[in-house]
């Protein structure tokens, strides 16, 4: 059986970077959330104890993506063997969760708020919406380059980037209110935050979901790899095909293959590795596993359901 594996090299340096980054991002939100909940309860808005809410899931989401990115730099052992690299996917598809539960939560709110409107100290509103934006902007613009490349990151960075937005919601509710009293507009705004909560939550909770249940990357075709590996002689078929996503980094391949002929081992090596240049440059495969057959009955179907 042959296997080979492309590393990805991580520098300490930037995992540092990343780990320093969310920290400062979880002190930010922890003043923020004692802020708004002091605030909402004196003022009795809605919308500032939401987003205290919110900020107090940015605050446990953050700390999840934190021991995250400190767990996956842990070593593989021999009752561990792949190390801690699924810890940051977990880390997204929990954060992701908790978004879509809190938006679900704040939107029940709204709507029993919407139908009994309450007087709101607006003032004080206004003020502790700016604390919010101007903290949580400053958290997304740490957490933006990270983001695009890591999906845990990107879970931290969507829960910063929606209570950004939240507070920019609330600052315009708290200014109607304070010149129009419109008071209705607090509930209101509850819900939009709300809706736009799970239109983000959703889609990375449906990616997360994709690697936990180890589905092939949609961006690879295994008919299109089958077909490349059977034009390499004396190749046969290919069958039994696995791929995977073990992290965001790492797509690991298994397969049977089937020879025309009894090949030496060596010439197997080289087939091998024509294999592994091929899948890891055209389909950013960086692992693959190989096992050799010759005239072995066994089923020759590409996916084999166990």
């Amino acid at each position: 059986m042959g296997h080979h594996h492309h590393h990805h090299g991580h520098s300490h340096a930037h995992n540092d970077l990343k780990g320093r980054n969310l920290l400062i991002s979880i002190f930010l939100n922890i003043a923020i959330t004692v802020s708004q909940v002091i605030g909402g309860f004196i003022s009795g808005s809605l919308a500032l104890l939401s987003d205290a809410l919110h900020n107090f899931s940015d605050v446990l989401s953050l700390v999840i993506s934190y021991a995250a990115t400190i767990f996956g730099k842990k070593k593989a052992s021999s009752h561990k063997t792949f190390g801690y690299k699924r810890a940051e996917i977990m880390a997204a598809f929990v954060n992701a969760a908790t978004l879509v539960v809190v938006a679900i939560f704040l939107m029940k709110e709204a709507v029993e708020r919407l139908f009994d409107p309450q007087e709101i100290e607006s003032g004080l509103v206004i003020w502790l919406s700016l604390l919010g934006i101007l903290a949580n902007g400053f958290s997304v613009l740490l957490l933006k380059k990270d983001s695009e490349s890591n999906m845990n990151m990107k879970s931290a960075y969507l829960h910063l980037l929606t209570d950004m937005m939240a507070s920019v919601a609330v600052l315009i509710g708290g200014i109607l209110m304070k010149f129009f009293q419109i008071y209705w507009v607090d509930a209101i705004l509850t819900m939009l935050i709300g809706i736009y909560l799970i239109y983000m939550g959703y889609d990375l909770l449906k990616e997360s979901t994709k690697v936990l249940m180890l589905f092939t990357p949609k961006s690879i075709v295994i008919q299109d790899i089958v077909e490349t590996i059977c034009t390499i002689e004396p190749v046969k078929n290919v069958h039994h095909v696995h791929i995977w996503q073990l992290n965001e980094n790492e797509v690991h391949m298994e397969a049977h293959i089937d020879f025309k002929e009894d090949i030496k081992l060596s010439e197997f090596d080289a087939i091998l590795e024509k294999i592994e240049e091929n899948v890891y440059h055209k389909h950013g495969i960086n692992h693959v596993n190989i096992q050799p057959e010759f005239d072995k009955c066994d089923s020759k179907h590409v996916i084999v359901q166990d």
